[in-house]
């Protein structure tokens, strides 16, 4: 896209992908090519053409310097980013997405990307991200731990069939805290529709024969499933 000096308000939408990688939360991040801010980490993002929606750019800017298509992700809006200084050029306000992805499929840089990079989201946040995606990408790792609040999808991050202490796992990674076993496994199996009892079991997490379950037919938890409660 032509960097452009017409004055005003420019539009861009800059998105966060995060997933579960090695253990961890994570995000993608490109290096930025060009200026302003080359060489530094950013959030995939551009401006907004004449012809789309921020939607619509959100996706494009995504699958354009990232290889991740808009299929492989439900891109959720977290917010408007309009400090006045926020991009050095000129005056652009941001929409800003999210999606937390159990399979973003493969990534390979493009556009105005030099190279793509997943990294931990706590290390991320320490790194000197261009613009202000620092603060975008602590609104959607909150929006993150929002989603497993509110809904099974945690359930997408195991395999077909799954324990108890597996699914534990993603949230606590996600929630970045410790759950108590017992507690955890009364509240999400006496959620209808939540998991579905194989009625086999697994010794691959140690100890005794754990239970086999798969995911539920149910989308949205009827009450917050809450780390502290």
């Amino acid at each position: 896209m032509s960097d452009s000096t017409i004055p005003g308000s420019f539009v861009a939408a800059d998105v966060a992908i995060l997933t579960i990688r090695d253990g961890a939360l994570s995000v993608l991040l490109i290096r930025r090519a060009n200026e302003p801010f080359q060489g530094r980490l950013a959030l995939p993002g551009g401006f907004v053409e004449a012809d789309e929606t921020v939607e619509q750019a959100a996706a494009r800017e995504l699958f354009e310097e990232t290889g991740v298509p808009k299929s492989a992700s439900r891109l959720s809006n977290i917010g408007v980013y309009s400090l006045p200084d926020r991009d050095p050029r000129r005056r652009v306000i941001s929409v800003a997405f999210a999606a937390l992805v159990p399979n973003p499929g493969p990534d390979r840089p493009g556009g105005d990307a030099a190279s793509t990079q997943w990294l931990p989201v706590d290390r991320a946040l320490k790194e000197p991200l261009a613009f202000d995606h620092v603060q975008i990408l602590e609104h959607a790792a909150a929006h993150a731990r929002r989603q497993l609040e509110y809904t099974t999808d945690a359930t997408a991050f195991c395999d077909t069939e799954f324990t108890v202490a597996e699914l534990r796992r993603v949230y606590e990674i996600v929630w970045e805290t410790k759950l108590d076993p017992g507690n955890f496994h009364r509240k999400v199996t006496r959620i209808d529709g939540f998991l579905e009892p194989t009625g086999e079991t697994t010794t691959r997490d140690g100890g005794r024969p754990a239970a086999l379950y798969t995911a539920g037919s149910l989308k949205r938890l009827p009450l917050p499933l809450a780390a502290g409660r």
